[in-house]
């Protein structure tokens, strides 16, 4: 069996193993990444922060954003160690443009899609309602910038209704304004993360769309080159794959395999 390639598959840095235990171990051998993340994954990212940060002795810096606009501020030389994208295009994209190092790409998380409001009584039916054409604004987030904006299009275009809601679309630059267009009662209803919902205080009105409705929302993270020697990068990555992490990132609400 081809070893690196067994790596590569397993999408994660297995031959850094033995060097990842003993900077965990080492607090005197502390650096700092820092990551890019899509705004969907802010909380989580918070309490793996935290958590890795505790049991490493390394730093993390962190910057959210959309997607698209991080995956634009990486090509223009923003100092990011690691991209944790809400989709698989853009850190595929930045390995086969040379930015980034393909060994490193895996999905840590997959996304769910949800029609949500504020409002307990707007809807018991979120596919039906999205079909009645009774809606005043309709919040996603921009199809060009956000893996869910682009998920949301899907959803639309598959109920035939994208053309006629396009009016009443507002559309948020991230997941997490979309979020805040619904909850600050800009918009009437929106199409947002699952995740987002568990902090929210009260359920509303939720439709969790079936995934068969758009592509997959796989989030994937990749390792940039400029960080091929960062430990902390390095350790990160680790720490991203392993079933502690994966336990967090299930509390917020994500699948993960």
């Amino acid at each position: 069996m081809n070893t690196h390639r067994t790596i590569e598959k397993r999408g994660a840095f297995a031959a850094l193993f033995f060097l990842t235990l003993i900077l965990f171990h080492s607090p005197s051998t502390a650096e700092t990444v820092t990551l890019a993340v899509a705004a969907n994954f802010t909380e989580v990212t918070a309490e793996l922060v935290s958590r890795f940060e505790q049991h490493s002795g390394h730093r993390a810096k962190v910057s959210y954003g959309s997607t698209g606009k991080l995956y634009a501020q990486i090509k223009h030389g923003a100092p990011f160690d690691l991209f944790l994208a809400a989709d698989e295009e853009r850190p595929k994209r930045l390995v086969e443009e040379g930015d980034a190092i393909g060994a490193s790409r895996f999905t840590y998380a997959r996304g769910e899609l949800v029609l949500w409001s504020a409002d307990e009584g707007l809807f018991s039916d979120g596919e039906a309602y999205l079909k009645r054409g009774e809606i005043t604004r309709l919040a996603i987030a921009n199809p060009q910038t956000a893996p869910y904006g682009v998920a949301a299009q899907q959803l639309l275009h598959r109920l035939g209704r994208w053309e006629s809601l396009m009016p009443h679309l507002v559309r948020g630059d991230s997941i997490t304004q979309t979020f805040q267009f619904v909850a600050t009662g800009n918009a009437e209803t929106g199409l947002v993360a699952a995740s987002q919902l568990r902090s929210w205080p009260h359920r509303g009105s939720v439709w969790r769309v079936p995934q068969h409705y758009h592509a997959p929302i796989a989030q994937q993270a990749v390792l940039l080159k400029r960080a091929e020697r960062n430990p902390a990068a390095q350790a990160f990555v680790h720490y991203l794959a392993s079933d502690e992490a994966k336990r967090v990132i299930r509390d917020f609400g994500y699948v993960v395999e």
